[in-house]
């Protein structure tokens, strides 16, 4: 397929109809599929070709969902799941079991904290949080004999850090496990994680991938740079009893960790996505482009608003001059930090929960990456299962709002936080 540029693939992605098919990406609403040759069939179990045979496992639709995430993200495959927790969780247990250990950054999302801190290591996976501003050699010493990957965030959620992709990705190359990054907040429009040392990509396409806030899915992207047959990943390189001995590195080459994924954990815990979620995230992507740049210019007028009110103690937003992760974004997302911003509030908490009673056009939900500008106390939401040492230690602080900027008329959402910070001061 011709070489397009980035917007160009957002509009057309990889689904190419045929005389008389639909220009658009059909819904293909259906569990299953015909045929007439059970041979044929038997080759589609054995990988020797490719096609749908039961939605469980894949569908057209999704098909073209993850062909247009995976020509975005510059990677070799892409499985679609069901929420971007699914994709955290396979993305794990497709290389761990029980007795292996990760090392991560602390500065996640809660519920991917707890994921790890909590569902994994019931299952026997063990994990090491470690501050992702820490030393090359701080977070090399957290490694053990049994670490199989490192994990983190481009943008922290909703801690705001910026991965130093050099420093973790040179500390997994000589660890020899893979680097799994989270891409949700920046998307591909903003960082492409391969291209920066990065070796598997999750993303909560519920999120900005989708950008109307219509359905829950999520994503991994397989980035086949990294040497499975290194003496750690033997489920990669060695014959899978439940696939009839099939051995992945063998049979899918450099796509052999996103293959397993796939005829391995989807046919086993499901989590798939509905094909009509895969079109609303497939017609989602053909506007990335454009949205994520408005995000990103309306956040940074707003986080250049809020630092010069007397009402607001601190605002942190990566593009921000001053903001301590302004360099590693401008060598990391020169186009842009995305459209999330949090900020403290003078009064704490309490002056917090009253400010956001006083918006109008913005409104509170439990939810980001809308074309809607929403806001959220994150310490008593969506991160109030963590302690509160853990929450400091992922950048939460009592007093923090997080706001996800639409892409709104700046001058309303402006004068909309204008007239609540008045109000809570008054």
């Amino acid at each position: 397929m011709t070489k397009y540029r980035f917007n160009t693939n957002c509009v057309q992605g990889t689904y190419r109809p045929k005389p008389g098919e639909p220009r658009v990406l059909p819904i293909v609403q259906s569990t299953t599929f015909s045929f007439d040759d059970s041979d044929y069939v038997a080759d589609l179990f054995d990988l020797k070709v490719g096609g749908s045979f039961y939605t469980r496992i894949g569908n057209p639709t999704t098909d073209g969902f993850e062909g247009k995430m995976n020509l975005l993200e510059g990677g070799v495959g892409a499985l679609a799941l069901s929420s971007g927790q699914s994709a955290s969780f396979f993305a794990i247990i497709n290389i761990c079991q029980a007795g292996d250990h990760v090392i991560s950054s602390s500065n996640i999302y809660g519920g991917t904290f707890n994921l790890f801190d909590v569902s994994l290591r019931k299952l026997g996976i063990d994990f090491t949080f470690v501050d992702p501003d820490s030393s090359e050699e701080e977070i090399l010493a957290c490694a053990k004999p049994n670490t199989k990957a490192l994990f983190g965030e481009t943008i922290a959620n909703p801690g705001m850090n910026i991965l130093d992709f050099a420093k973790f990705a040179s500390a997994a190359e000589k660890l020899s496990v893979p680097f799994i990054v989270d891409n949700t907040l920046a998307t591909p429009f903003l960082c492409r994680p391969f291209e920066h040392g990065a070796n598997i990509i999750v993303h909560s396409s519920t999120k900005y991938t989708d950008g109307h806030a219509t359905s829950v899915g999520g994503i991994i992207i397989d980035g086949g740079n990294f040497n499975w047959d290194n003496g750690k990943f033997p489920g990669l390189t060695e014959p899978d009893p439940s696939y009839h001995g099939l051995i992945y590195t063998e049979a899918a080459g450099p796509a052999a960790y996103i293959t397993k994924a796939r005829v391995q954990l989807l046919r086993d815990y499901g989590c798939t996505p509905s094909p009509f979620n895969a079109f609303l995230f497939h017609l989602g992507l053909e506007t990335l482009h454009l949205r994520m740049e408005r995000h990103s210019e309306n956040a940074l007028k707003l986080a250049e608003f809020l630092s010069s009110h007397p009402c607001v103690e601190w605002v942190k937003y990566p593009s921000l001059a001053g903001d301590p992760y302004f360099e590693l974004a401008q060598k990391y997302l020169p186009k842009g930090a995305g459209g999330i911003l949090s900020f403290g509030i003078k009064g704490g908490a309490e002056a917090g929960k009253g400010l956001i009673k006083h918006l109008d056009l913005v409104h509170l939900v439990v939810h980001l990456g809308d074309l809607r500008t929403s806001i959220l106390h994150p310490a008593s939401t969506t991160h109030r299962q963590l302690s509160e040492q853990q929450q400091i230690e992922a950048g939460i602080l009592p007093e923090m709002i997080r706001v996800s900027v639409g892409i709104e008329d700046i001058e309303d959402i402006i004068a909309d936080f204008d007239k609540a910070l008045s109000a809570v001061a008054g």
